[in-house]
């Protein structure tokens, strides 16, 4: 459906003055970092910082965000309390170059408190310093250790959703993959909003959201390339299911997957073809596109629609409650609505 006129303006506006990537993306990362120590702890959610491991010795560091419940009577006094229901690690976007869990640091405490679930945030290491494979291993040692117990003891692996937004998505995608080849644990579920999961962001590239959305909806078809670009070692890497799960010999056998795409984004087709794959080769999978989206929104402030709306999708999923599928929705149902 048609964007309104005039947020479209504003969105082109914006898009028409952002730097390219390729020569801006250091500078993109100050401003991030920066704005990322700005965020205002909730006293609902305790934030712990911790570290695992990766092969090379590394240490990775993660923050996680637990919700809390709190309760005060004038008789028995404050009483704060754990209160969550599983715990999702998340796996942030930033084109792999940029964000990190200052700066996702807001995004990850709504989600642990509208969620109900504890929220462990992984710092991998950034591209171009660390380039690919580095960002995805560090995610998958991560997973690796929670699911053995290494990391929160009483974390239980049949509760445990791995999570990611953009390159986070791809990533998530990735650890999946790793998980089911390698075989040393396996996820139950992944939750992936708008992901890269296909290698061709050319003008000539098999999906129409690249042409469509790839100029005037913040995201642009070359910062996907420059993205990339600075992501990728060699040429070999390009073909490489770890980077582009999409075009892997095999998705089955996947873990019970949510994906959600944005109308406007030019990621958009490549998600749904992904969840289209998982279908198609006999994984649960739920697929859903949010009406006037675009690139990156989850982490608009939660008082707009779209940001409301996702959570109570991600809600239903989780919880395993019906999802909507009638009447005038905030999404359109392409997977997984029996």
């Amino acid at each position: 459906m048609p964007m309104n006129p005039v947020v479209q303006a504003v969105i082109k506006a914006i898009t028409l003055v952002q730097p390219d990537v390729a020569s801006s993306w250091d500078a993109q990362r100050k401003v991030e970092d920066a704005a990322g120590k700005l965020t205002i702890a909730d006293p609902r959610c305790r934030i712990d910082e911790i570290t695992a491991t990766a092969d090379d010795g590394y240490e990775i560091p993660l923050r996680v965000f637990t919700p809390l419940d709190i309760d005060f009577s004038l008789k028995a006094g404050l009483h704060v309390n754990e209160d969550h229901r599983g715990t999702i690690l998340y796996m942030h976007g930033g084109g792999w170059a940029n964000g990190d869990v200052d700066f996702y640091s807001d995004a990850c405490m709504r989600t642990a408190l509208k969620l109900e679930r504890r929220v462990i945030a992984v710092d991998y290491r950034r591209s171009p310093e660390c380039r690919f494979p580095v960002p995805l291993e560090d995610c998958y040692a991560v997973a690796r250790q929670l699911f053995a117990g290494e990391l929160i003891p009483d974390a239980d692996p049949e509760h445990i959703v791995l999570m990611g937004d953009s390159a986070g998505g791809n990533l998530t995608a990735g650890v999946s993959l790793l998980a089911r080849e390698r075989g040393e644990f396996r996820p139950r579920t992944q939750i992936l909003l708008y992901p890269l999961t296909y290698n061709d962001h050319s003008e000539s590239t098999l999906f129409d959201s690249v042409r469509e959305n790839g100029e005037d909806y913040i995201l642009t078809r070359q910062a996907i390339v420059d993205y990339i670009e600075l992501y990728l070692r060699t040429p070999e890497d390009f073909h490489d299911s770890r980077f582009a799960p999409l075009i892997a010999t095999s998705l089955a056998d996947m873990p019970r997957t949510l994906v959600v795409t944005a109308e406007y984004d030019p990621l958009r087709d490549e998600g749904e073809a992904f969840a289209a794959r998982l279908d198609a080769e006999g994984s649960e999978v739920a697929c859903f596109r949010m009406t006037d989206g675009v690139h990156g929104y989850f982490l608009y402030p939660s008082v707009l629609s779209l940001v409301r709306d996702t959570y109570r999708l991600i809600a239903h999923f989780l919880d395993g409650d019906p999802i909507p599928t009638e009447g005038k929705l905030p999404w359109t149902p392409l997977l997984g609505t029996d």
